[in-house]
């Protein structure tokens, strides 16, 4: 997998799925939906699941189903559809050990400076999806970049777009940061769901607003973003990770036909 095959139509590129993947049937019944709709409508499509949820507010909240099972159920999601698939990793330890299973390691925001992880990301030759952290600056982005780079992953980094810190207790998005860090020339992908989170709640749950999703998606796509990042679930409600902020997964096709639409007027 490359990003030039990622980039190949003049549509943008999506990276969907659940938050953290709860077991095989969900994750094998939400991508043969996406995988669907975006064949249909000639969007590169990126299976996305995290095999384990390491950044959580409370010491009871779920984590995964286990690092080796969901990592398996990963690879049975890119064999079965024969689709792309992208999780996180936490450590430079895990970059060799994901990278077996999946097409992208994604560094999550709060770990886009650290150098270590940066660097065996790239160096198992897998896209490495940096998020930008909530605390930076989109113009600091080209240097957490030219780290992945100086270990041969020229032409294999991402850029992804998640939100800023506004306050104790949200987040807002500049996107002036989307044609900022195109201009660094690797692709820009817009978190959508994550930069609706509104953090640091009091019960420790995180908590969002699901409301603006279609708002951020098409801004997004109207000022450039290569790609969207949305996560999607049958019912939010439930979800055992981000379900405030997740898209529901029936709403998902329609708000694709109006990006569509979007991106063919400012093509």
């Amino acid at each position: 997998m490359t990003i030039r095959e990622l980039t190949a139509t003049e549509n943008f590129f999506l990276l969907a799925g659940p938050c953290v993947i709860e077991g095989e049937d969900m994750a094998m019944r939400i991508a043969e939906r996406i995988v669907t709709m975006t064949k249909e409508r000639n969007i590169p499509y990126v299976f996305k699941g995290s095999y384990r949820k390491a950044n959580r507010s409370r010491i009871d909240s779920f984590t995964g189903i286990g690092d080796e099972e969901a990592l398996r159920v990963l690879r049975r999601v890119r064999e079965t559809f024969n689709i792309p698939v992208v999780t996180d990793i936490h450590s430079a330890e895990e970059a060799e050990m994901a990278a077996e299973y999946v097409d992208i390691l994604q560094i999550p925001a709060f770990l886009c400076r650290q150098s270590d992880i940066l660097m065996a990301a790239a160096k198992t030759g897998r896209i490495v999806n940096i998020k930008k952290g909530q605390f930076l600056s989109p113009q600091a982005m080209k240097y957490a970049a030219e780290k992945v780079v100086s270990e041969g992953g020229a032409g294999q980094v991402m850029l992804t777009e998640r939100g800023t810190t506004f306050g104790y207790q949200d987040l807002v998005v500049d996107f002036r940061g989307i044609p900022q860090m195109r201009s660094f020339g690797y692709p820009v992908v817009m978190d959508i769901t994550h930069s609706l989170q509104q953090p640091n709640q009091t019960q420790g749950v995180t908590g969002g607003m699901p409301e603006m999703i279609e708002t951020i998606a098409k801004a997004a796509i109207a000022v450039g973003a290569d790609g969207l990042f949305i996560e999607t679930h049958e019912n939010p409600a439930v979800a055992k990770s981000d379900g405030a902020n997740m898209l529901r997964l029936d709403l998902l096709e329609g708000l694709l036909d109006k990006l569509l639409k979007i991106r063919a007027a400012v093509r």
